[in-house]
Order: structure tokens, then C-alpha cells, then sequence
């Protein structure tokens, strides 16, 4: 959902030609055969890469880690723990888009040292977890879930899309005391444009995918931005992103730091939207942040000027 590129190569095989083939597709159908393509975009959109299963398998944690399962709305959801949550504070660790739960594997260390408890997950159709598709309203679903099961967490770590749906989980069901927030999405509007706009769906078509997606679950999408919802979060938080970030524009993280007042924004440049989230830099400053020390930068601006003007 954050990577368009990504995913209409995985889904259409590596290579300009392909690419170009798949472009031609969605063009002509966008003319000819418009709810048929509708239904192949969003499709495409809502089906991780299998990667993410691959690399979740591949994945080495410690023998510390106990293995579990949870079931969120039918569905198995694999959770990894470290430590007692029930007795220790507890980190939930939330993965993004076409990831998995041991992506944080560099970050257990350093957070266990500090005496943290630590809880992780696989999204639905992520890693070891059950299913085939899934969207945002999952991923909220699936956080405030797995996070109700361990009861409201001391710190949640959140990447990428995985930021959007910690952001939108929280509320009086299940919360969590701080937040950091790594290359947060901001907008699955904004989300979706990018995709159409690579894969060539045609812009006439951007409300019939909106809609498409609305009845798959019972969610306008325009109601998941999530500057819509960020003035009423008091918590603390720290929003670490990126200037280089080719896949979650820079300016949705300063979108976060602008609307939420308990948010301050660090700001890395060289290492996209993967690498930043186990760049040693990114942890310290986490790390320190987590102290008490002052990190990062409070973005002071109004809530009213264009998005990516501070």
C-alpha cells in the first residue's frame, strides 16, 4: 500500500517490459472494461507481496522468543513475545506493509536492556499469519486486537503503514502510553493515487476504487486520513521519516508532527523508507527519546496551511 512500485512488479513480474505491459492493461481497460479493471486494481492493492512470508520464515530470533497465536475476526495471527507483558511494561512492535513482526529483530536488544517486555504480531496475509488479503481497517483492527489481549502497551513502535494503523487504534478499547512512529503513512488517499498513478488506472476511476474499497470494509476512506484524527491524541510520540523517502513522502510525517501536539519530528536523509527503520541512528534516537531526552524538533505551524508546508 506504500510501495505501488513494488507491488505491480511482484504482482506482474520484474522487467520494463512487464511493467510496460501491465501499464497498457490498466490503461486500456481504465476506457474499455472500467469496473473489470477496477476490481483487478484493487485486488492488487489489497494483496501483500509474498515476500513477506518468505522473509518471515527465513527470520532468526533468539530462544528467548516465545511463539503464539491469536484470532482477530476468523483469522490466525501470529504474535512473538519477549519477556512477561503481564508483569513488565511492554513494547508493541507493528510492522508495516508486505512485512513481518521480526522485521524489529535489531531493535530487541536494546529495548529488552532497558526492561521492556516486547510484542510483536504478523498482520493478516503477512508472514505466518492467516489470510491472503488485507487493508487498513485490518491492520487498525489487528493492533488494537493483539494490543487488548496484552493490555495497553508502555510504548508502541510503528512502521510505515503500520504507523497509520497504531495512530487509528488508539482510543479507550486499548492504548498505549508513548508512541514512535517510523516513516508513518498519513493518507490512504493520497495512497491510492499514487498507485493509480503507476499502474495507470485511470484518475476518472480513483472514486470507483475508493468506493470498491469502502464496501470490501464498511470504511470511507476519506475517514482513515489521519490528520482527522491526530488533535485528539495526548500522548507523547516521536515521528521519525525521512527526506528520501520514495515511498511515504517526507511531508506526510511532518503532517503528523503538525497535528498532533504531543509529537516531535526527527528527520534522517539517506535512508529511504526501509533501511530507516533499523538504522543504528534511529534506534539511539528512540532510545533516547524513551529517556527523557529531547529529540527531534516540535513542527509549529498551522493545522490550516496546505500539507508539506510548514
Amino acid at each position: 500500500m506504500t510501495r505501488p512500485t513494488t507491488a505491480a512488479k511482484h504482482h506482474r513480474g520484474p522487467g520494463a517490459f512487464t511493467l510496460g505491459v501491465v501499464r497498457a492493461g490498466f490503461a486500456l481497460g481504465s476506457r474499455i472494461a472500467p469496473a473489470r479493471t477496477v476490481k483487478r486494481a484493487v485486488r492488487i492493492f489489497v494483496t501483500p507481496f509474498a515476500s513477506s512470508r518468505a522473509r518471515a520464515q527465513a527470520a532468526q530470533p533468539d530462544q528467548e522468543m516465545r511463539r503464539g497465536e491469536l484470532e482477530v475476526s476468523g483469522k490466525r495471527i501470529a504474535t512473538y513475545v519477549w519477556g512477561d507483558p503481564a508483569r513488565q511494561p511492554y513494547v508493541l512492535l507493528v510492522h508495516g506493509w508486505s512485512s513481518f513482526g521480526l522485521r524489529y529483530l535489531p531493535w530487541i536488544k536494546p529495548l529488552r536492556e532497558m526492561g521492556y517486555a516486547l510484542v510483536t504480531f504478523d498482520q493478516p496475509g503477512h508472514g505466518l499469519s492467516g489470510g491472503r488479503h488485507c487493508t487498513l481497517p485490518d491492520f487498525i483492527e489487528t493492533v488494537r486486537e493483539v494490543g487488548r489481549h496484552f493490555g495497553n502497551a508502555a510504548l508502541t513502535i510503528a512502521h510505515s503503514l503500520g504507523g497509520t494503523a497504531a495512530t487509528l487504534a488508539q482510543g479507550e478499547a486499548w492504548h498505549s502510553q508513548k508512541l514512535i512512529l517510523i516513516a508513518p503513512a498519513a493518507d490512504p488517499v493520497a495512497a491510492t493515487q499514487r498507485f493509480s498513478q503507476f499502474v495507470r488506472l485511470g484518475q476518472h476511476l480513483s472514486g470507483r476504487m475508493h468506493d470498491k474499497l469502502e464496501a470490501m470494509t464498511g470504511i470511507n476512506i476519506h475517514d482513515l486520513q489521519v490528520h482527522r484524527h491526530l488533535p485528539s491524541l495526548g500522548q507523547p510520540g516521536l515521528i521519525v521519516h525521512d527526506m528520501d523517502d520514495r515511498d511515504v513522502p517526507w511531508a506526510e510525517g511532518e503532517r503528523y508532527a503538525r497535528h498532533w501536539h504531543g509529537a516531535r519530528l526527527f528527520t534522517t536523509q539517506g535512508l529511504g523508507h526501509h533501511k530507516v527503520l533499523d538504522a543504528p541512528e534511529v534506534i539511539e534516537a528512540s532510545l533516547a527519546f524513551l529517556r527523557g531526552e529531547e529529540v527531534g524538533e516540535r513542527v509549529v505551524s498551522s493545522p490550516n496551511l496546505p500539507f508539506g508546508v510548514g
